[in-house]
């Protein structure tokens, strides 16, 4: 996959600005930033869930900015997405939640359809939940469930936003080397979108941090860990810059007072 001066705004408000990313196959690319930087609307787009303003989008020789609605089924067949919420079906089992897009793709084969949700549900180790409700699972368990339903249609591309906001270090170690064995055992192409610098080490075979709408750096995590670039180094401390930390400063503190 990869963007091509890909331009996206909201009213006057820029939120990509001339972004040119190459996804490399069978790799996983991290996507750093801070909140509001453009990394979850870059996603939308890789999907077809978002149009730019300017430039381009491909999949393979596929130009999928172009893709009227009803062709951009084949390519997100292809693209696997697990959502920051996990996003299943509160009303369906762990099995239908996982059945749901291979029925919606025209998979009428019920036996086959059983082979294939208790295939990925081993594959993330939670074959024993498949007659459970959403609510019934911890959070932990309901990223798995939506991780095994973003890859029951096999396909080439997943891609990840957030996926371990919300859980506990053990729990974020257990998406982080599920990731890892997608990538490495199945050759599936991630992209992560994450705030998570630990897991964002562990998993990237190159980071992109994005600033501003715009690349400011990529590399291996250990060229980050060594950049000497005030905006990367910032993120990765969690410093405050001196404008924000003067802006905050200037609160009168009666703003700040909570009436009880």
């Amino acid at each position: 996959m990869r963007v091509v001066n890909l331009q996206k705004s909201f009213g006057r408000r820029k939120v990509l600005c001339g972004v040119n990313l190459d996804f490399e196959s069978g790799k996983t690319t991290v996507i750093l930033g801070a909140s509001g930087c453009g990394k979850s609307v870059l996603l939308k787009h890789l999907v077809g869930l978002l149009r730019p303003d300017r430039g381009e989008v491909w999949f393979g020789s596929t130009r999928v900015d172009k893709l009227p609605e009803r062709e951009l089924g084949i390519v997100r067949r292809q693209i696997g997405f697990l959502f920051q919420q996990s996003a299943l079906f509160d009303s369906d089992n762990v099995r239908d939640n996982i059945a749901f897009p291979l029925r919606e793709h025209g998979m009428h084969d019920e036996q086959l359809i059983a082979q294939k949700v208790e295939n990925v549900l081993n594959l993330v180790g939670l074959e024993d939940t498949i007659d459970q409700m959403p609510s019934e699972l911890s959070g932990g368990q309901r990223k798995r469930v939506a991780l095994a339903r973003a890859v029951v249609l096999e396909p080439r591309v997943v891609l990840y936003d957030e996926p371990t906001t919300g859980l506990d270090p053990i729990r974020a170690q257990v998406i982080n080397q599920l990731i890892i064995k997608l990538n490495t055992s199945l050759g599936i192409t991630s992209i992560v979108v994450t705030h998570d610098i630990i897991s964002a080490y562990r998993i990237a075979n190159r980071i992109v941090f994005l600033h501003d709408g715009k690349v400011e750096m990529e590399g291996t995590a250990k060229e980050f860990q060594a950049s000497e670039n005030p905006l990367v180094r910032q993120f990765l401390i969690g410093e405050l810059s001196a404008d924000e930390m003067n802006r905050i400063q200037g609160i009168p503190e009666r703003n700040l007072k909570v009436s009880l």
